[in-house]
């Protein structure tokens, strides 16, 4: 593949070793959502990073002080190329401070609209959980290898372990399971753990509705049957979405015990239920829903949609699991951005 012209950003850190500094103040959850009824449901808490409008989440088992992170996230400031890790770090005090000893790290995918705090987040800790991703994300890293200039070698150690369909694995008693949930992203996750699903980014809030598909490997009709697979589960279980965009003015009321921060007249929140998603989701939701309807509306909506914001950072440092790209002679790492367009 011939390069593009590049323009370059060079990345700042203001981190040092783990071993010299302290986590600082513990970050405060914006919700802990307590364990229900249903056997092997968890404790979960809720960290909304505003600037990328995305969610992280703690599963924990309340017995046994285990836990998972889903989809930590870096701060960066785009505009002068410089990366904190003052979530991360705030997020780690919280995990020492409620005793919580973390099983692994898991990316729901590789995402575009910010960049992981994974690698900084296994560094931090203490037990130096394994990051895990689904197994696909083998497809993307091929698909975007070329355009950025990534080696082989920044690749194939860029996670610890690869997530499958179906396969469980423990966050102490509890029981998790991972869902392939392809469509937005070839290698797009979801966790179940008894009753309550985190869907990344593969399905928003009923007011929101569904993930774009326009990124390659996007599939439109993966994205449906992937929705429609969560909608067999029990109505009252928990969807967690990971993404949070503003949609309009209230339509409905959730049946859970929080809303969503679409609409200005309503408190943000992550998760509605299954019933809640196939009443009121405006693209799946609905006696009407149907394949080829929602293959033309996503399409249509789409083709309207400009690049997220932190696109080029973010695919050059999640495809790398969360590291930086490697540094230059004088140590120096950077960013690169292929130019398009009408370049003189």
């Amino acid at each position: 593949m011939t390069s593009s012209p590049q323009q370059q950003t060079r990345l700042q850190s203001t981190s040092t070793p783990p071993a010299a500094q302290a986590f600082g103040m513990p970050l405060e959850p914006f919700k802990t959502h307590v364990p229900s009824s249903y056997p092997g449901s968890p404790r979960v808490h809720s960290f909304y990073d505003d600037p990328s409008s995305t969610w992280t989440f703690v599963i924990a088992d309340p017995k046994t002080r285990k836990a998972i992170v889903i989809d930590p996230v870096l701060d960066y400031d785009s505009s002068a190329g410089k990366v904190s890790q003052k979530s991360v770090k705030g997020l780690a005090a919280f995990l020492q401070r409620e005793g919580y000893e973390v099983a692994r790290i898991c990316e729901t995918h590789v995402h575009a609209d910010h960049l992981t705090g994974a690698h900084a987040l296994k560094t931090l800790l203490p037990e130096h959980p394994p990051v895990y991703i689904g197994s696909r994300v083998v497809d993307v890293q091929e698909m975007f290898a070329s355009v950025y200039g990534l080696q082989r070698d920044e690749l194939e150690h860029a996670f610890d372990g690869y997530m499958h369909d179906g396969e469980t694995f423990a966050i102490g008693s509890l029981t998790a399971v991972a869902r392939s949930l392809p469509g937005h992203t070839p290698d797009s996750m979801g966790i179940q753990v008894g009753d309550t699903v985190f869907a990344g980014d593969s399905l928003f809030l009923p007011d929101v509705g569904t993930a774009r598909v326009d990124f390659p490997g996007g599939d439109a009709n993966a994205l449906y049957n992937s929705i429609k697979s969560l909608f067999q589960l029990s109505e009252d279980f928990r969807i967690f979405s990971g993404k949070s965009l503003f949609s309009g003015p209230q339509s409905f009321k959730y049946s859970s015990s929080s809303g969503h921060d679409y609409p200005a007249n309503r408190d943000k929140s992550c998760y509605s239920t299954v019933a809640d998603q196939l009443a009121h989701n405006k693209h799946v939701g609905g006696p009407e829903a149907n394949l080829d309807a929602f293959v033309v509306m996503r399409s249509q909506r789409d083709a309207g949609l400009g690049a997220p914001k932190l696109l080029h950072p973010s695919l050059q440092v999640n495809l790398r699991g969360g590291r930086m790209p490697k540094p230059d002679e004088l140590g120096r790492s950077w960013i690169r951005i292929p130019l398009s367009g009408e370049l003189p």
